[in-house]
C-alpha cells in the first residue's frame, strides 16, 4: 500500500474515508500507517487503515493552492502513527474518531493501543488507536476555544492511572459512570459493571444490563 500511494506524492487527490468522509488536497507524504494531505488550510494526518479509496485528479479541479510551508509534525524517518502521536504530544489538535464530530485538545499519554487526550469539553479521554481516523495540528498558536492556559493543564489530574492496553484501562473503570463514543446514543452512557473477553457489561440509567463489544468502543471519558 505504501509504495502505491507514495508514487502520487505531490499530486492532487480525493480520498474517501470510512464513515463517508471525503478529503481533497495535495498528497504531501506517505508512510506505512499515515498519509499527510494538505487541504489548503491545514495538514491532515490520516490513518491509512481508514482510507477506502484514493483518486488522482487535476490540480485545477480541487481549487487549492499548493502548500508553501512544511508539515508541522515533521518526521526524520518513516512515518508511523505512533511517531506522529509522540511528536504531537502537547500540541493543540483537532482529532476525528467518528462521523463529523471533532474533538479538540491535546495528547497527554500514549500507550500500546490507545492514548490519553485532554479536551476542555470532555476532560480526560481514552481513545482507541484503532478508531483514530485523522488528526489536524492547529495552524496557529491559539488554544482551543481561546481558553487561558490555566484551563489547559500540562498534566491533568486524574485518580485513574494509565494501563498499558485499552482493554485493561476499561477494566480499571469498573464501577465508574462513563460515556462511550461521546454519548451519541443514550445506551452508551452508564456504569461499567465488568469487562470480560472483550465484552463490557454496562448498567444503563434504568438499571438494565447492556453488553457491548469492546472493538466498537472509540472513546471513553468520565462525565
Amino acid at each position: 500500500m505504501k509504495n502505491v500511494y507514495s508514487i502520487f506524492t505531490g499530486e492532487a487527490v480525493i480520498i474517501e474515508l470510512t464513515g463517508k468522509k471525503i478529503i481533497n488536497g495535495y498528497l504531501i507524504e506517505v508512510g506505512s500507517e499515515v498519509v499527510i494531505v494538505y487541504n489548503g488550510d491545514d495538514y491532515i494526518y490520516i490513518s491509512s487503515s481508514h482510507i477506502k479509496n484514493m483518486s488522482i485528479v487535476s490540480k485545477e479541479s480541487i481549487g487549492i493552492n499548493e502548500p508553501s510551508t512544511s508539515p508541522q509534525l515533521e518526521q526524520e524517518d518513516q512515518l508511523s502513527l505512533r511517531k506522529i502521536l509522540t511528536t504531537a504530544k502537547g500540541v493543540f489538535l483537532e482529532i476525528y474518531t467518528m462521523g463529523n464530530q471533532p474533538i479538540h485538545g491535546y495528547i497527554t499519554g500514549i500507550m500500546n493501543n490507545y492514548f490519553a487526550f485532554y479536551s476542555p469539553v470532555y476532560k480526560t479521554m481514552y481513545i482507541s488507536l484503532q478508531h483514530l481516523k485523522w488528526l489536524v495540528p492547529y495552524s496557529t498558536n491559539l488554544s482551543p476555544y481561546r481558553l487561558a492556559k490555566e484551563n489547559l493543564p500540562v498534566n491533568p489530574s486524574s485518580s485513574i492511572t494509565l494501563a498499558r492496553s485499552f482493554e485493561v484501562q476499561l477494566e480499571k473503570l469498573c464501577g465508574y459512570l462513563v460515556v462511550l463514543n461521546l454519548g451519541v446514543n443514550e445506551e452508551l452512557i452508564g456504569k461499567i459493571e465488568r469487562v470480560e473477553d472483550n465484552i463490557i457489561e454496562m448498567i444503563t440509567a434504568k438499571g438494565e444490563s447492556l453488553y457491548l463489544n469492546m472493538q466498537h468502543v472509540q472513546t471513553v471519558h468520565l462525565p
